[in-house]
């Protein structure tokens, strides 16, 4: 990847994180607005992305959703990892039964399709933001997991735990300042990478129903809000999508760029 297009990413998850924390900075307006009299307009100088349905500013709604959609996606990568942490370092330090038993489970949950699992933990948890977060985080922890637990596996036996073992440093301590962070670091890029797919499952899942509920300006509620008016307001489903595809194209360069950084370190 040229170093034009990873600073270019950069810039663009930043400028996206910048309109999370403060959308009122570039979308002054209330994004649960309505104004029926100005339903379906085109965009235009007054609308810069069109209205809906409701007569609700797009522009104002995509640039409020940014927090929404991205808070759902960090919080769900975060849940995942977490898990991952526990379930990876668990299984490599432990006896060889206890640690295939993990492994088997880890396989079994790998196996069925992260949507899927997330469908099914909200069937039974019903919808909402925080299940959409849960069930994320869930569907992408057995992945998770099993790279922890392959890295700490490799680090266990290293010359540098064994010098931290030679000063004395108990079993908490070697795990906490050693195994765990020189663990993680090569998995930076794939945890930047997860946050972008998580972005794009919170969508899917608010597309189906299960996620935010609407009028929330979520980007995967107002894709599924504008599909009914595709024939006749085509800006209420393309904006929202744009801004899903860019945020986890610029998740994915950023990603590549570490992954290769991790490589050639």
């Amino acid at each position: 990847m040229s170093r034009t297009a990873k600073i270019l990413s950069i810039a663009f998850i930043a400028l996206w994180a910048l309109i999370a924390l403060a959308p009122s900075v570039l979308a002054p307006g209330d994004p649960l607005a309505v104004n029926p009299a100005e339903a379906f307009q085109a965009p235009g100088t007054t609308h810069f992305f069109g209205t809906d349905e409701s007569g609700r500013d797009i522009y104002t709604r995509v640039i409020h959703g940014a927090r929404d959609s991205l808070a759902i996606g960090l919080a769900a990568t975060a849940l995942g990892m977490g898990l991952a942490i526990v379930l990876g370092t668990v299984a490599a330090l432990s006896p060889r039964w206890l640690d295939e038993i993990i492994l088997r489970v880890l396989e079994a949950l790998y196996a069925i399709p992260s949507l899927l699992m997330a469908l099914l933990i909200i069937a039974f948890t019903g919808p909402g933001v925080g299940p959409a977060i849960v069930a994320v985080g869930l569907s992408t922890a057995p992945g998770y997991a099993r790279l922890v637990r392959s890295q700490i596996r490799t680090l266990k036996n290293s010359e540098m735990l064994e010098a931290a073992t030679v000063l004395g440093r108990g079993t908490w301590l070697r795990v906490r300042n050693h195994l765990v962070p020189n663990a993680l670091k090569p998995l930076l890029a794939l945890v930047t990478l997860g946050i972008g797919q998580a972005v794009i499952w919170a969508a899917a899942l608010s597309f189906l129903g299960l996620g935010t509920p609407p009028p929330a300006p979520e980007w995967g509620a107002m894709l599924s809000a504008g599909r009914t008016y595709l024939h006749l307001a085509w800006w209420m489903s393309l904006f929202p999508g744009l801004a899903i595809v860019f945020v986890a194209a610029g998740a994915t360069l950023i990603g590549r760029a570490l992954g290769g950084k991790a490589r050639t370190a």
